[in-house]
């Protein structure tokens, strides 16, 4: 077991499902002016979810934060291709299952670490030449 990677790994869940459960307004100021694809985010949270499973299989989890994970890349795997496609920012304001993973975002943190109020990760600067 590489217990350096899994702390690596559980500190990133920890930063997708704080980015997820935050109020949208937040999630917006989050983004500010960056155009994030909504299918990125999508797949972002769904290799968060198989990788956790790993987690879960070395001990590295607990079960019931296995449960809420399983629960949000259910509800993920929901959003078909159609709702996938544009800027995350508009799925935010129209599509309700972005409401159904904040709800099950907050569930895993208040378990996890007892308070769903988390910072948001740092936005990492898009790389040289892209506007």
């Amino acid at each position: 077991m590489n217990h350096l990677g899994d702390a690596n790994l559980r500190t990133w869940t920890l930063r997708v499902t704080a980015l997820l459960a935050a109020d949208t307004r937040d999630q917006l100021a989050w983004l500010g002016e960056r155009e994030l694809e909504t299918k990125d985010v999508v797949e972002e949270v769904e290799l968060m979810c198989r990788v956790s499973e790993g987690l879960a299989e070395r001990g590295a989890i607990e079960p019931e934060d296995q449960r809420h994970l399983r629960a949000i890349g259910r509800r993920i795997g929901e959003i078909d291709a159609t709702r996938r496609l544009g800027l995350w920012d508009n799925a935010l304001a129209t599509d309700s299952a972005w409401d159904d993973l904040r709800s099950l975002a907050r569930q895993f943190l208040l378990t996890r670490l007892g308070d769903w109020h988390q910072p948001l990760p740092r936005l990492v600067p898009p790389p040289m030449g892209d506007h």
